[in-house]
């Protein structure tokens, strides 16, 4: 599996979520707006209901919890002014919204004729192609959006200490190496010194 990056551009970021209003792409702007704004695993968002996200009288939930598919904790959030915009915009252009169905709701059945989410391939190939459409050359996939929401969280102040927290990561290190941070800083100092 190749390794994916975050998307360090915020302008590069617009654009993605520009060509995805553009196109009527309100799930995949959901999708895309989630995953960089709570550092959620796609497996986590994928299995999502508007049930986690909204309550019985359908206003959107001001804190969300999840609980996570990799390590069986329990993750609470607040829900940002991006991602409700982005909740509102899809609900207003879907024509039917079930309490206790799936968010990303793939067209497709399960064998025993169930609903079920959207596939990780098929959010890949969606990230893939709008990152691809707004001049993103490096390599995208579903990590990029977790990764994407470490590198901005770490640039704009969070504390290295609270972001390991916020991703459940081992050590400081893991994180930083995760998110770019680490090769980022090896490049500087390579670059600094001129013999």
């Amino acid at each position: 599996m190749r390794e994916v990056n975050p998307i360090k551009d915020v302008k590069k970021i617009r654009r993605v979520k520009r060509l995805m209003k553009k196109d009527g792409n309100y799930r995949d702007l959901l999708m895309f707006t989630l995953g960089i704004n709570a550092g959620l695993r796609i497996s986590d968002i994928l299995n999502m209901k508007w049930k986690d996200l909204l309550m019985k009288d359908g206003r959107i939930k001001d804190e969300v919890r999840v609980k996570e598919k990799k390590t069986g904790k329990t993750k609470i959030f607040p829900l940002n002014g991006a991602v409700k915009r982005a909740i509102e915009a899809y609900i207003e252009n879907s024509k039917n919204i079930e309490y206790n169905s799936y968010v990303f709701l793939s067209r497709k059945k399960s064998k025993e004729g169930k609903p079920q989410p959207i596939s990780r391939v098929a959010a890949w190939q969606s990230i893939n192609k709008y990152c691809k459409m707004a001049g993103i050359e490096q390599n995208v996939g579903t990590h990029t959006l977790r990764k994407t929401f470490g590198y901005h969280q770490y640039k704009n102040g969070t504390d290295i200490a609270m972001l390991q927290k916020m991703l459940n990561h081992s050590s400081p290190q893991v994180t930083l190496r995760y998110i770019g941070i680490e090769r980022e800083k090896l490049n500087a100092r390579y670059k600094a010194v001129e013999l």
